[in-house]
């Protein structure tokens, strides 16, 4: 596996894989984060280290990257706040074609290869961003806030309750009958 010489983070230039179908390469590529990849609620800070792991085979309209990125996610428990500190690893396949081979659709988006450099970011945010869960959770049976004192179910006693009354039934409220 050799080590990928890029002139921007995700930028990999693949100049030593022959244009004939068949030949492969390894590469691994350690990027620290410029931005933040993720949602407000989850995701890779800026600064941390994304790790790709990929493997670039010549076919005959460009070069196919298979890869698997792994990083670190840093959130908050969708339930009660916590934060939350969890592995990502995600697997990603794309087809970057050769510039003189991409398709003539314009309205499709595909992938295009700037000479012999691939640019790895869009496909690499695609990744994360499909590996995000959608309602992080600190662990599977977090029990959230109590939704009157804000408080975590977690910390307060079993018979922890709130008396509240139905704003609608406030005008009978001195009324005695």
């Amino acid at each position: 596996m050799s080590k990928a010489i890029n002139d921007s983070a995700f930028r990999l230039n693949l100049h030593e894989l022959p244009r004939r179908a068949g030949e492969m390469r390894e590469y691994r590529l350690d990027i620290s984060l410029k931005e933040r990849i993720g949602t407000p609620l989850i995701g890779i800070d800026k600064g941390e280290l994304v790790k790709l792991e990929l493997r670039a085979e010549a076919v005959d309209d460009g070069i196919l990257i298979t890869g698997t990125m792994s990083s670190l996610l840093r959130g908050e428990c969708g339930r009660c706040l916590a934060e939350i500190e969890t592995a990502i690893n995600q697997n990603f396949q794309e087809l970057y074609f050769y510039e003189n081979r991409k398709p003539e659709d314009e309205e499709s988006d595909f992938f295009v290869m700037d000479s012999d450099v691939a640019d790895l970011e869009i496909a690499t945010r695609d990744a994360v961003i499909l590996a995000l869960p959608i309602n992080p959770l600190c662990r599977p049976d977090c029990r959230g806030l109590c939704s009157i004192c804000g408080e975590k179910w977690e910390n307060l006693p079993n018979d922890h309750s709130h008396e509240t009354t139905d704003p609608r039934w406030s005008g009978l409220a001195g009324w005695k009958g």
